[in-house]
């Protein structure tokens, strides 16, 4: 756990060298996507509601991302890292965001022994989650996480480019759940509106949904690394 927490950052020029290295994820490396995303998440609000009070947060969400990132996102093919693993953007395809009950089905074992007595108010959060998510065909962006290490630096920005430039060129909207104001704060930045605001039950923080209209000839990609560029994103949204 020391490791996940380890919170020593890098320069604006490492950064600006690792948003270079930007691409479709490799399979192979889906064991440090999901530590870069459960160190991203351990602090984030929502996922400290939904799994509270419990030291063993961090290895949960190590575990539960690697099992989505293997049975659900990297089939999509549509999830961005860099060289290092510093961030990671998990997007799902137009129509292809909802779980379906063979996945459910799938998913359910391995769910039980990850999440144990959290279970059930994770199964609450996720319903939450779909009852509120649009019908109309968008790219549906997950997770946005970056690595503590390298928060800061504009990865976060540079991260959703390549699928928000898909999303002018095909003239397709994007849509996603912000878990802080901070996040809220960064996709505004990069075209999206909120649209409502809500929480996942009694006692949890506030999220917002939010949606981008595709912006054809938009240069979608995120403003140059700086250090006062783009404020730390731990996340993303989605099903968070």
């Amino acid at each position: 756990m020391g490791e996940l927490r380890d919170n020593t950052t890098v320069n604006v020029s490492a950064a600006m060298q690792e948003a270079a290295t930007i691409g479709r994820a490799d399979p192979a490396r889906r064991p440090a996507m999901a530590t870069t995303l459960a160190r991203a998440f351990h602090d984030d609000p929502v996922f400290t509601w939904v799994l509270r009070a419990d030291q063993r947060r961090g290895r949960m969400l190590e575990r539960g991302f690697e099992l989505f990132l293997r049975k659900l996102w990297m089939e999509q093919e549509e999830t961005y890292t860099t060289a290092a693993v510093a961030g990671v953007a998990v997007w799902e395809l137009p129509g292809r965001w909802k779980v379906t009950p063979a996945q459910q089905l799938r998913l359910a074992p391995a769910m039980v022994r990850i999440f144990g007595r959290h279970l059930p108010r994770v199964l609450r959060a996720l319903a939450v989650l779909e009852r509120g998510h649009p019908t109309e065909p968008h790219y549906y962006l997950a997770f946005l996480g970056v690595d503590p290490r390298w928060q800061g630096r504009g990865l976060g920005g540079a991260l959703l480019a390549p699928i928000l430039e898909t999303c002018d060129r095909e003239s397709t909207p994007a849509f996603l759940e912000a878990s802080s104001p901070r996040n809220r704060a960064l996709y505004e930045r990069h075209g999206f509106a909120a649209t409502e605001e809500f929480t996942l039950g009694r006692s949890a923080p506030p999220q917002w949904r939010m949606w981008r209209e595709p912006r054809p000839g938009h240069a979608a990609g995120a403003p140059p690394p700086s250090a006062a560029a783009v404020r730390p994103a731990a996340e993303h949204a989605g099903r968070s």
